[in-house]
């Protein structure tokens, strides 16, 4: 991709910070959660990475322009940020900003990022960039589809695109299309008019997109797309369930340039959404029924997603129920899971290795879980360094503190970790010295994109378990938030805003 834009050459500044925010989990979320990295170490890393960013930062090394890396500053989903460390990263990236004052910004966020003290992190750096640069800087951000899409982001940015995939398979060409529409704004071949439209609803199930509603509703999506090349994108936001704030809902972001009426088709989208809402429920196994099955295969492998302990929707990741169950009624079956549990890491470190303990592991963070005693022998002991083997996330370093193997039973493996742990990925088991090749079956903190990274080692089964990371109606005390089916809503008052050159004139303007 060769662009050819009038001297001098143009600079976009590029950012990473991302953060899925439970509001549930009671654990704050602090500086040694995060990998954070800058300027060109952070550009090399993530250019190779299966990130948004990543595939932001390749397109652009493609064009005539000048790429200045700020920060990045990523996390596994968990409890809501320290709010002084989110103000750090918010100042440095500001600072950069004032320091190259770029000819355009892209962004990858997750849109789903609330602080001890703000439920819309993302809205509230949003506005205070915009009010740096000014109305004429082209910002742009590419978001996780489960953001909580608000009005205060919206105001702020000219593009807003989300991935299209659950599993997100598709992270890497949502950066290329974040970059390619700045450089199309740049180049003056796009004039964006950003239009969303919100109806208060979350999807209690079916989030997968490649079958059910969902696919559906994408398909209607990309007919639109295609039928008009007015449309530069229409992303569909199922908002994370375990955001507490005001306004939460399903979202959709509508991306025009030219005469395409973008009120009507997002305003039909999400009134599509509200007409099916009763569709979107999941088939879930017991962890009996699914430990059963397991046990009654003939060498075949299972990879248990533990959706209420999903470290991927911001759950602590301490839940022991499924080993419980393997441990004390399930003896033939050989098993590899994660636990996120320091003390219980310090205490296999003081141990060392090859030594027997008796220990309490798990269920020291989420309410209502107790600490479960096993003896175990340590068989390894690590520093909790990885690199994500993907394809999802794949080339990213994450760090779990210090871990440590715990051998149970002579058949149960379990990888303690200081931090929650990426466990939808292979590499976190394997470069703490965990074996899966002569396991039964594998639980994972991850009910989707473990689909993904896992594809090569067994079969997915979806496992309902206890937790604050899978939602149901009743559980969760929403303190700001009001939607279906939580609270109820007798139609679907959809609202609708729009953000770009209308009537003449750069603005928001909120048609209900």
């Amino acid at each position: 991709m060769s662009t050819d834009f009038n001297s001098p050459r143009k600079t976009v500044l590029v950012a990473r910070i991302w953060h899925e925010s439970n509001g549930f989990n009671p654990r704050v979320t602090g500086r040694d959660a995060f990998e954070i990295l800058a300027g060109k170490d952070f550009l090399e890393k993530a250019r190779k990475s299966g990130s948004t960013i990543g595939g932001i930062i390749c397109r652009l090394t493609e064009a005539d322009v000048e790429i200045v890396g700020s920060l990045s500053a990523s996390a596994p989903p968990s409890g809501l940020v320290e709010h002084e460390f989110y103000v750090e990263l918010r100042d440095q990236l500001l600072g950069d900003v004032a320091a190259h004052r770029p000819d355009a910004i892209a962004l990858e966020l997750h849109g789903a990022m609330a602080t001890t003290r703000c439920p819309d992190a993302e809205g509230e750096l949003l506005t205070e960039l915009r009010t740096l640069v000014g109305p004429d800087v082209p910002i742009a951000i590419g978001l996780d589809l489960h953001a909580n899409v608000t009005v205060d982001m919206i105001e702020a940015v000219d593009i807003c695109i989300a991935c299209k995939e659950n599993p997100h398979s598709d992270v890497v060409e949502c950066g290329h299309k974040v970059a390619d529409c700045i450089l199309a704004m740049l180049d003056g071949r796009l004039k964006p008019v950003t239009t969303m439209a919100k109806v208060p609803m979350i999807l209690p199930g079916a989030g997968e997109t490649a079958t059910g509603p969902l696919y559906d509703l994408h398909e209607m999506a990309r007919d639109y797309v295609s039928s008009d090349p007015g449309i530069w994108d229409i992303s569909l936001f199922n908002v994370f369930r375990y955001s507490d704030d005001h306004d939460i809902g399903q979202a959709v972001v509508v991306t025009t340039n030219g005469k395409a009426d973008p009120i009507t088709i997002a305003r039909n989208l999400a009134e599509a959404f509200w007409i099916r809402r009763d569709e979107f429920i999941d088939d879930l196994l017991s962890i009996d029924e699914a430990l059963t099955k397991c046990a009654a295969s003939h060498g075949e492998r299972y990879i248990f997603a533990d959706m209420g302990d999903r470290i991927l929707a911001g759950a602590p990741g301490d839940s022991t129920a499924i080993l419980q169950a393997a441990l004390e009624r399930y003896p033939g079956l050989r098993g590899a899971m994660s636990l996120t549990d320091p003390q219980a890491v310090i205490a296999a470190h003081t141990a060392g290795q090859g030594a027997s303990l008796e220990v309490l592991i798990g269920g020291r963070v989420t309410p209502g879980f107790l600490p479960y005693p096993v003896k175990a022998v340590v068989r390894h002991l690590g520093d909790g360094h990885c690199v994500l083997a993907g394809p999802f996330q794949g080339g990213q370093a994450c760090t779990m503190g210090d871990t440590a193997v715990l051998e149970i039973d002579g058949r149960l493996s379990v990888l303690l970790t200081t931090h929650p742990a990426f466990s939808h990925d292979p590499a976190v088991f394997t470069s703490q010295g965990v074996g899966l090749s002569s396991k039964d079956f594998i639980v994972v903190k991850s009910g989707y994109h473990f689909k993904l990274n896992f594809a090569d080692y067994g079969e997915p089964l979806l496992v309902r378990s206890p937790g604050v990371g899978y939602y149901e109606k009743g559980v969760f005390n929403y303190k700001r938030a009001r939607f279906w089916p939580e609270h109820a809503q007798a139609s679907s008052p959809v609202t609708t805003m729009v953000r770009g050159p209308i009537a003449g004139s750069s603005h928001a303007e909120r048609i209900d």
